[in-house]
């Protein structure tokens, strides 16, 4: 059975409330029962000290009827709760009792009044008050406190003709007095009784607010977040989590909203992405349709370049269409070669005929937007191993970037090529922490364009992170960085806001010699 969190919160922090409330009620109830205990203690002390003054005279001067009548009134009187009062001789016989049936009884020594004075054999000199008290249940079944006050054998006694006591014995007797404890009992179940209705009134008080609290700031901010998850679960991505408050679930739905507008945004970027894709397709087939005719169109101009053979200016007008249409058919391969999925294939590659190709695709684009292309060829470069087509893509990405960097007022890319050191790195090793560095090849791309905010460059190669608004799709550079990645290269960006960025691929270098075979490229060229 599913409970609910708030629910387990308040069960959790009640019975907590309960349990410490509980203890402290328990142990405020022993303190004020143990304070009225002693201070019971003391008047029945002082009630006992009094009694034993006022009778001092009559047990000095040996007036037994005067003595006996008075211990009788003052038990009968019930004054401050007095059950009962004696006196003992030191061999536990009862003189005087305000009960007279016990008068001439003897108690054991062991027991009741005599158990402190004669617990080791032998009467003690000094007992402090809580060890001359004592509680019993007495006949009615209510409690009584007992306590009981030594008579000392003062010279006073000792030296009176009427008595024949040795002045070598300490004391002559006891006095037992017992209280009755029944008002000090109901001070206790009353105090018992208010602490209880406080303890629960406490606990009830505190599950409310409890309550009260789980409900604001708990209940309400998850069943929102549980709300919100259920509604982007369903494809709404549109209703954003009101306000939580200023504290962690707040954060947690301030974080959820912003999560849920990225997310949305991913959402429409990959509609335009598969809108791309499908537009890519579609110019992938107009490009091949157009080959056909652009075949017929060079062979028909080659036919008319033989026949014209003597008019020196239509042959030269041939050539122009010869020439460029076996650039546009040139063009066109090269597009679908590019446009068409092929698994990696490496092999020794050389990087300024890549750059080349690249930019042979992206030329007529470049001027369309009024942008100079500079290329500045490393000479005598090694060969990278490589796939030719996907080091291709990243050179045509980064020219197209460079190309909507700059926008439609003109400026100027220059790519270059040149021979660097690349970090070398174990397989599944973090790029940010190279052990060696490798010889390598470096393929640069910089523009005069508009630059990149210092706050965008960590995320420059996010998927679907993007500069460019609505015109971007935040595709490119990010498979741009996923195949430089997969050649064990690297991928890096300087940019000024206001002044342009330059891109720097690192790929490191084939195992194998470069072969004398392959094109030598040349040092410098302007592309217009």
């Amino acid at each position: 059975m599913r409970t609910r969190i708030g629910t387990r919160l308040i069960l959790g922090a009640g019975l907590s409330s309960a349990a410490v409330i509980g203890i402290m009620a328990v142990v405020s109830v022993r303190e004020q029962t143990r304070q009225l205990l002693m201070e019971r203690t003391r008047t029945a002390n002082q009630l006992s000290e009094t009694i034993q003054r006022s009778t001092h005279f009559d047990m000095l001067e040996n007036r037994r009827d005067d003595l006996h009548r008075q211990i009788r009134d003052i038990g009968s009187l019930g004054q401050e709760g007095i059950r009962k009062v004696r006196i003992f001789n030191k061999e536990g016989r009862i003189m005087y009792s305000s009960e007279s049936g016990e008068i001439g009884t003897s108690v054991n020594l062991k027991a009741e009044a005599c158990y402190a004075c004669h617990a080791e054999g032998r009467p003690l000199e000094h007992l402090d008050i809580q060890q001359r008290a004592r509680i019993f249940r007495g006949t009615d079944g209510g409690r009584v406190l007992g306590i009981i006050n030594p008579i000392p054998n003062e010279p006073s006694c000792y030296t009176a003709a009427c008595h024949a006591h040795s002045p070598s014995q300490r004391f002559l007797g006891v006095l037992d007095v017992n209280v009755s404890l029944g008002s000090v009992d109901r001070a206790i179940a009353q105090n018992r009784s208010l602490m209880l209705i406080a303890a629960g009134a406490s606990v009830l008080a505190v599950s409310l607010i409890l309550w009260w609290l789980n409900r604001r700031l708990v209940v309400r901010p998850v069943a929102a977040l549980v709300e919100g998850t259920r509604r982007v679960g369903e494809g709404d991505t549109s209703t954003p989590i009101p306000f939580l408050g200023r504290h962690e679930l707040g954060t947690l739905g301030r974080a959820f909203n912003d999560m849920v507008s990225r997310l949305a945004d991913t959402q429409r970027q990959l509609a335009q992405a598969d809108k791309l894709a499908s537009v890519g397709r579609l110019a992938a087939g107009v490009a091949h349709e157009i080959n056909n005719p652009l075949t017929g169109v060079l062979s028909y101009a080659s036919l008319l370049r033989k026949r014209f053979e003597g008019d020196a200016a239509t042959r030269e007008d041939l050539d122009v269409i010869v020439r460029e249409t076996v650039r546009c058919r040139g063009i066109i391969r090269e597009l679908l070669d590019f446009a068409r999925p092929a698994p990696p294939s490496r092999k020794a590659v050389d990087l300024n005929e890549v750059a080349r190709r690249a930019v042979a695709v992206v030329m007529a684009q470049l001027n369309l937007r009024q942008v100079s292309l500079s290329l500045d060829l490393g000479e005598g470069l090694p060969m990278v191993q490589a796939d030719p087509n996907q080091l291709q893509q990243v050179v045509v990405n980064l020219l197209l970037n460079a190309a909507d960097a700059i926008g439609d007022a003109g400026g100027t890319i220059a790519l270059g090529t040149a021979s660097c050191e690349v970090p070398l790195r174990e397989e599944g090793e973090e790029a940010a922490a190279p052990q060696a560095f490798v010889p390598g090849v470096a393929l640069s791309v910089s523009d005069t364009g508009c630059g990149i905010p210092p706050e965008d460059l960590p995320r420059l190669f996010e998927p679907f992170f993007s500069t460019k608004g609505s015109r971007g799709t935040g595709l490119g550079l990010a498979v741009t960085w996923g195949l430089v990645e997969g050649h064990g290269g690297t991928l890096e960006v300087q940019s000024e806001p206001g002044a342009g960025s330059c891109f720097t691929v690192k790929i490191p270098l084939a195992q194998a010699p470069r072969d004398g075979s392959a094109p030598a490229p040349s040092a410098h060229e302007e592309v217009p």
